[in-house]
């Protein structure tokens, strides 16, 4: 197999619609992708996180048997999240001054270093959690340069709905990793898990060096260390109040939800249900979310799909209010999945959020939405835990939903934009 060939060099970034409006008709899938980059895009961004979720169920498995201590267990299975905030407010400058094929191979091959080291070399739970925290800070930056590579490759529609299938792409590894990680530890060891991990991993590097085309950068390289330029990039992304606002509507509402379901074993507990209740519980939101980013990226046109935005946002918080009054099972996992659903608001909200971004910080500017979506749900649980400690998880999943309807709320001009913005003309 040979190198694929480069791509022709771009001057300017693709339009999303004409006049800052959505396009009258949306795109099919088939659209997306018939352009084979984006095919072997989406396979390696699968393996990826399909092999990201058995590592860490791999180590977390590891740790418990090593230490025999469950929190020790639960902060391997945490670890990642935390350097992902720090590689994001560092490094993700990276991606608007490096070729995207470059740092897609690169992220990959390190992300695949502790699954092979701890695969192969009996390491100490401490030297473990070490290796997995520093190669997670440079994990932004692969994803950074997965959304500026989709950016390039997909103009109009087929740019959002390419970002709603990888959406729907990470909901259903999330749930299959795991499925796929408890089979194979049947078979295998942790460490043997861990092992397969980390040469999927090396599999998919390969697969994007050859897959992908050369995409020079199309703009003069910013002067200064990478470190600088991210703190001052992701500065003057933050000081503007459209980029702020559209920001905050896509990470509030997931902090708190990733809030919610670390409080979901507790709640089940609390209810009197078996232990193995949580599991369909948690898969509830997932799929919701799996089935919404299919829904409304494909079914809805794209004005309409703004236009939803914000009702489709309330919906993320509302299911989750009536957890408190002693709900039956079945309820509770269907508010699980209409939670859920309602995630498929950020649909209409990325041909926005890719317009009010710089050309020259296009990879900064997903680097920082993916960094701070990770980054805050590592502190959602806290609040989360902290709430449940004071009023039970009941009350605290009530509480975490509540919280989420009145952030929508506050953010609802952002949520609400112009309908004469998203309506283009002659479009009905």
């Amino acid at each position: 197999m040979t190198d694929a060939p480069p791509a022709p060099t771009r001057t300017s970034p693709p339009a999303l619609g004409p006049a800052g409006r959505a396009p009258a008709r949306g795109a099919t899938y088939r659209e997306v992708f018939e352009d084979r980059e984006m095919r072997v895009l989406l396979g390696t961004f699968l393996l990826r996180a399909l092999s990201t979720t058995t590592e860490i169920l791999g180590l977390s498995v590891l740790v418990l048997a090593t230490t025999g201590s469950v929190f020790w267990s639960a902060v391997a299975y945490g670890v990642g999240f935390a350097p992902y905030l720090l590689g994001g407010s560092l490094l993700t400058s990276l991606a608007d001054r490096l070729p995207a094929r470059a740092l897609v191979v690169v992220s990959l091959l390190v992300r695949a270093v502790p699954g092979l080291l701890i695969g192969l070399l009996h390491l100490p739970v401490a030297a473990m959690l070490a290796l997995v925290f520093c190669v997670g800070a440079f994990d932004p930056v692969g994803t950074a340069a997965t959304g500026r590579l989709t950016r390039t490759l997909l103009t109009g529609d087929r740019f959002v709905v390419g970002r709603s299938v990888l959406s729907a792409v990470g909901s259903v590894a999330q749930v299959a990793g795991l499925a796929l990680g408890g089979v194979l530890l049947l078979a295998l060891s942790p460490r043997g898990l861990l092992l397969v991990s980390g040469l999927a991993l090396v599999l998919g590097a390969l697969v994007a060096r050859l897959g992908l085309r050369h995409h020079p950068v199309a703009h003069a390289p910013a002067t200064g260390g990478a470190v600088r330029q991210t703190l001052r990039g992701n500065r003057r992304l933050l000081a503007d109040p459209r980029v702020r606002g559209l920001l905050l509507a896509q990470w509030v509402p997931a902090w708190l939800v990733t809030g919610v379901e670390a409080l979901v074993v507790g709640y089940v507990a609390h209810r009197g249900w078996p232990a193995s209740g949580a599991s369909l519980v948690l898969a509830a939101v997932p799929v919701g979310m799996l089935v919404g980013d299919l829904l409304v990226g494909r079914a809805l046109r794209p004005w309409r799909r703004e236009q939803l935005a914000f009702p489709l946002a309330l919906l993320v918080g509302l299911p989750l209010v009536p957890w408190a009054l002693g709900l039956p099972y079945a309820a509770v996992v269907g508010l699980g999945v209409a939670c859920g659903l309602g995630f498929a608001y950020q649909v209409g909200l990325q041909r926005r959020f890719a317009e009010s971004l710089p050309e020259a910080d296009q990879g900064l500017g997903f680097g920082l939405l993916s960094s701070g979506l990770m980054g805050g749900q590592g502190l959602g649980p806290v609040a989360a835990g902290a709430l449940a400690a004071t009023l039970g998880p009941a009350v605290a999943v009530t509480t975490m939903g509540a919280v989420a309807v009145v952030a929508v709320l506050a953010l609802r001009s952002t949520l609400r934009p112009d309908l004469a913005d998203q309506h283009p003309q002659g479009a009905r």
